[in-house]
């Protein structure tokens, strides 16, 4: 398992602490949820006091909450950044489905995608640690449909296909794989996934004429 780096280490130590803590706690609910974390859980995790936590988180929520906009930033490091390096067009929709499979491939996160399981474990309970999830959620759909418009605007993509439906299943196969990599043990959905993305992608290509 990798060991996420929120920020640069160049920062006051108070603010070292914390991020010091949201790694530890982003990578615990990955496995055991967001509900399961709690502050004296946390606390005994890292042989620190109750009240030295409380002091950079007031409330479960809040820890919570920062356990999100943590695994944010780690997701627009591992996946978002480096997918946008390549060009507009079909190959930046590649980098991203190809960033995010590696990125709950490599675990990462030792509970896979940490935004697969917050989803299932919030997806009914209503308030704002759900709302935070969610947006993250349509953000990361968004970025796609959005590659997708771009391939077409570029010629690569079939202008008759609906980006938004593209992004859908493409979002489908990955989650599926992080699904059958955890609960199933199978360690060969991530290349499965891999090759029904290329396949999707390949068959909405715009033919190149010689």
């Amino acid at each position: 398992m990798m060991t996420p780096v929120i920020a640069e280490t160049a920062a006051p130590k108070g603010e070292r602490t914390r991020r010091a803590i949201l790694e530890t706690a982003v990578d615990m609910a990955s496995a055991e949820g967001l509900e399961g974390l709690t502050i004296g859980r946390l606390a005994s995790g890292l042989e620190m006091s109750k009240s030295g936590l409380f002091a950079h988180f007031g409330s479960k929520e809040e820890l919570q909450l920062a356990c999100v906009e943590a695994a944010r930033e780690i997701f627009l490091s591992e996946v978002i950044r480096p997918a946008l390096r390549a060009p507009r067009g079909i190959a930046r929709l590649r980098a991203l489905c190809e960033q995010w499979i590696s990125y709950a491939e490599r675990k990462v996160f030792r509970g896979g995608c940490f935004f697969d399981a917050a989803a299932a474990e919030f997806d009914s309970r209503p308030g704002e640690v759900r709302d935070r999830v969610a947006a993250t959620w349509r953000d990361w759909l968004a970025m796609l449909e959005s590659a997708a418009r771009k391939a077409q605007e570029v010629g690569e993509l079939d202008p008759e296909i609906d980006p938004s439906q593209v992004a859908y299943e493409l979002n489908a196969l990955v989650t599926a794989a992080n699904r059958s990599s955890q609960l199933l043990e199978d360690e060969a959905a991530w290349n499965r996934a891999r090759s029904a993305a290329r396949r999707l992608i390949d068959s909405l290509a715009v033919a190149r004429q010689s």
